[in-house]
This record gives C-alpha cells, structure tokens and sequence, in this order.
C-alpha cells in the first residue's frame, strides 16, 4: 500500500472509534494546542522572522495572539456549540421533534498558505478539531522554517491519530514577485535582494488590468495603483473581476463606504481600514466564488467542519393525528393540509 494511503486508511479508522467525538478529547486537543502556542513562542517568532520578516511584536498580533484567541473561544464554546440545534415545525409536524446535529465530517484536510502561516494554519485547526474531525495538515513549503516548526513540535502536542504534516519544495516564489515588478511604473521602493528574498515595499503606478500583477494573487509587499475617473467606474473595475477575498474601501465620505459595499461582493469588507476584521473571532473569515469556499474563525470553524445533519423525530403512537397527511384527499382535508403546512399556521418550537 502506498505510505500515504496507509496513513488516510489509519486516519479514517482512528474516526470510526468515535474517539474524536468526544467533547472531553475535543476539549484535550484544544488545550494541547494552546500549550503548543505558548512553549513554542521562541520558536515561532524565530520562525516567523526567518520567513518573513516579522518581529516578535508583529507575530504577536497577527498570528500566535490570534490562534490563542481562536483556542480560548474554542473551549468556552465547545459543549454549546456541539448541543443540538432546536427549530421551528409547522402544525403537521407539531407532535414531532426537529432539530440540527452537528456531526464531523470525519477527515479533513487542511492547506495553509504563506502569507500567514501559523495563523492560516492553526485557526482552521482548532474549528476542525473542536468539530470533531481528524486532520490532515499541510503547512506552505514556501515559510520553510515556521513549517519547519510546525513538522516537529506541533505533533508532541497533539494525538497522533490527529495531524499529519505533508511537504512540498518550492523556490520559485521570489523569482515570480520579481517579475510583477515589470508592470507599470516604478514609484515607490522596487529593490531586491534575491540572496535575502526582500523585495522593500513598493508601489506600482500606470499599471494596465491586462498585465501580469493584476491577473493573479500577489501575496507580496508590491501594491499596483490603477486610476479610474468615478467611484462608478471604480465599482464597475471590481464587478468585471472575480470577487475578491477582502475588499477595503478608503474615503472620508461615508456614503462612499456604504456605496461600495452595496453594490460589490467580497469574502470580507472593511471601511477605512484594512485586515483588522481578521482579528474579530466574531466574524466569519473565507472567501466567496474563486476566492474561497467556507468561514472560519470562531464557531464559523466549527460550522465549516461540520454535517448539519437535519434530524426529525416523530411519536410512534400518534399515527391517527397523522393521518390527515395520507390519502384519499378529501376537498375539506386538502385545504387543512394546506393551512397546516402553510407559513400561516403556528410554528411554536
């Protein structure tokens, strides 16, 4: 058998013991994760400047506090976020018991980008594991040393039924940074280092839709400046695109703001500001269309991983007060079948 099938099949049968469903191993996960958090932080920040650049201040803030508070929300939540959910019925199902179960999928499999990547890596973790899943991780070969982390401390930490850290070698990412830095002009910053990977910040002026820096994801400190002559050519130049991750509109008017958000479509919005909406566990964070599938974050994890399985339970001594439901359909019964299922009729949980 294939290594890689063999550790699936050990992956998919550790599931099936039900061990992972447990609130008490969900909640021992999550504290073991937050444990990891807190006696790899040296690691982690070396880590985190190695790849990019970070201090230990700006790792604190945008990805070691961030998976802690996902870790936090997590455990304080679990035993509500797992309860079946009751909801509404309508008079023909009035003596019955409807309600949402959240199931886990089972196995799943997580793959972190660069950007971001402790962060990126651990806060879909969390929602995976507190829904009760195994998981498969695969932090970006690209933040070699904070995968490198990852790889050999994250699994002392947790069950071993539970992650699985996977590889994949790639250099090429500088090198197709460098490049966008042809687009336009030149108007701020442009300088590299390809023996350090640093590319200094820069802007990028009299840039055209068609080049190269605007067909795709840049995922570096270059920003490409395009000019339009209205905030309706400006909405117009984003609807013609594929709807974007996150959407930051910038003005001093707030009709402006609710404009754009009103007639545009983003995984995420924020209004004179940018990224922060990321550190709300109160918001759910993913994308829409090409930009992403699901939400995370909170208990937006925890739903991303699970079956919201719709469950229905009726009395089996109740058949006759069913049986306006079953023909022959009398004139009379038909319309009380149609009041009874009607939004008309009482809904009372």
């Amino acid at each position: 058998m294939d290594p890689f099938e063999e550790k699936l099949q050990r992956l998919k049968e550790a599931f099936d013991t039900g061990k992972t469903k447990t609130a008490k191993f969900r909640a021992e996960q999550l504290r073991s994760l937050g444990r990891f958090l807190q006696d790899s932080s040296k690691q982690l920040h070396d880590a985190l400047h190695e790849d990019l650049g970070k201090s230990a201040l700006e790792s604190d803030m945008s990805e070691i506090i961030l998976c802690q508070n996902e870790v936090d929300l997590a455990l304080k939540n679990l035993q509500t976020w797992m309860k079946d959910e009751p909801v509404a019925t309508n008079l023909v199902t009035k003596l019955s018991s409807a309600f949402i179960r959240k199931e886990p999928f089972g196995l799943v499999l997580i793959i972190a980008p660069w950007n971001y990547p402790l962060n990126l890596t651990i806060t879909p973790l969390v929602g995976a594991i507190a829904a009760g899943n195994c998981v498969i991780l695969k932090p970006s070969e690209i933040s070699k040393n904070t995968e490198k982390v990852l790889a050999e401390l994250l699994p002392q930490y947790l069950d071993q039924t539970s992650p699985n850290l996977g590889r994949i070698i790639n250099q090429k990412h500088f090198k197709r940074l460098q490049g966008l830095l042809g687009c336009g002009r030149v108007a701020i910053g442009g300088q590299s280092d390809e023996g350090e990977r640093y590319i200094a910040p820069t802007v990028l002026v009299d840039v055209q839709e068609t080049e190269p820096v605007m067909q795709e994801e840049i995922f570096g400190p270059i920003l490409p400046l395009v000019t339009v002559r209205s905030l309706d050519e400006a909405i117009e130049f984003i609807k013609r695109r594929e709807k974007p991750l996150a959407l930051y509109a910038y003005s001093s008017s707030v009709e402006v703001i609710k404009q754009v958000l009103a007639q545009t479509s983003s995984g995420g919005f924020c209004g004179n500001d940018g990224f922060m909406h990321m550190t709300l566990s109160s918001l759910p964070f993913g994308g829409v269309g090409s930009s992403g599938m699901g939400r995370y974050h909170g208990k937006f994890s925890f739903d991303t991983f699970s079956n919201q399985r719709a469950c229905l339970l009726s009395c089996s001594g109740m058949e006759k007060l069913n049986g306006l439901r079953y023909p022959p359909y009398s004139p009379r019964r038909q319309q009380l079948l149609r009041w009874a299922m009607g939004s008309e009729s009482c809904t009372l949980l």
